[in-house]
């Protein structure tokens, strides 16, 4: 049996580096984790394109729903320019119509931008009312895999439809599951069949300046890759 292959999403220069020494396969990059991922900086795109594993970088330009103006749209086309120079390997895309289907018209365009790179849907996915059309749409549109939850907050308990989505996927598009997967909460997920798993490999850590959360610089905790757990999660896998 293959080894199933571990992404870890990273939002800062530290995070990418710790995912890379613990031995990560592939990374997702992004800023604001604590919203879900947003477009990373340039400067955060172009350390990354240095690096030795693929990196991804989600192509998102703000926190909320994943309903896109045009100007939106035009801004994440450039942004995938900006992560095609930088060197990345590909991009993670998602957009959503009111009824929270996915907005093909909009993916289309998005991915036809990077027709040169590797494409996976995010988590937009989770929100749509009917999973198997969606899985047949991003299939047409070219996407790789499908990062999901299975429509649950958590990957553990969406497990029943990711099972369901594996299967009908087959091996037209990998299935890669995501939020929530932990050393703890992996092994259910391995049973099912899954080549790959998405995972922050994080830990909490506190603030040491007081100042700076009573100044509205930082949050009293943050998550912080570790490099230690990265490489725990690889040997599991």
């Amino acid at each position: 049996m293959s080894p199933v292959l571990l992404e870890v999403c990273v939002d800062d220069a530290a995070g990418l580096l710790a995912a890379v020494e613990g031995g990560a396969d592939r990374i997702e990059l992004c800023s604001a984790l604590s919203l879900g991922g947003l477009t990373p900086t340039a400067g955060l795109m172009q350390l990354a394109g240095r690096m030795s594993v693929p990196v991804y970088a989600m192509i998102r330009p703000r926190a909320g729903d994943f309903v896109f103006e045009e100007t939106e749209i035009a801004m994440m086309e450039t942004e995938i320019d900006a992560a095609r120079q930088a060197g990345l390997a590909g991009v993670v895309l998602g957009a959503s119509l009111a009824d929270r289907s996915l907005d093909a018209a909009c993916l289309a365009r998005l991915v036809h931008r990077a027709s040169d790179m590797g494409r996976t849907l995010h988590r937009a996915f989770d929100l749509v009312p009917d999973q198997a059309a969606a899985l047949e749409t991003a299939i047409d549109l070219g996407f790789e895999r499908i990062l999901t939850s299975g429509g649950e907050r958590k990957a553990a308990q969406g497990i029943a439809a990711i099972t369901d989505l594996v299967r009908r996927a087959g091996s037209r598009l990998t299935i890669m599951p995501g939020s929530g997967v932990t050393l703890e909460t992996v092994r259910p997920l391995l049973a099912i069949g899954v080549s790959e798993v998405h995972a922050s490999c994080s830990a909490s850590v506190p603030t040491a300046d007081n100042r700076l959360v009573e100044l509205g610089f930082a949050p009293e905790t943050a998550r912080r890759t570790d490099a230690g757990i990265v490489r725990a999660l690889k040997a599991a896998l």
